[in-house]
């Protein structure tokens, strides 16, 4: 099993679902701006509504290399 890094989300579900995204733009090179819109998605459902927070912002940020 892959372990899943932690990106402040509340669940393990968040965190695997942000995960993906981060491996996404890695794969893709997905500008900053994009990743930030992928993450206003995924903030609108209810159970992922943390994705916009700045912790979460901060560990994507840097998992992605931009800073």
């Amino acid at each position: 099993m892959i372990a899943i890094q932690h990106y402040g989300m509340y669940t393990d579900a968040g965190n695997e679902a942000v995960d993906s995204i981060v491996e996404m733009a890695r794969k893709h090179q997905l500008s900053w701006s994009t990743v930030r819109a992928i993450l206003a998605a995924l903030a609108q459902e209810e159970a992922y509504d943390e994705a916009t927070d700045t912790a979460v912002r901060e560990a994507v940020y840097q998992a992605c290399d931009f800073g």
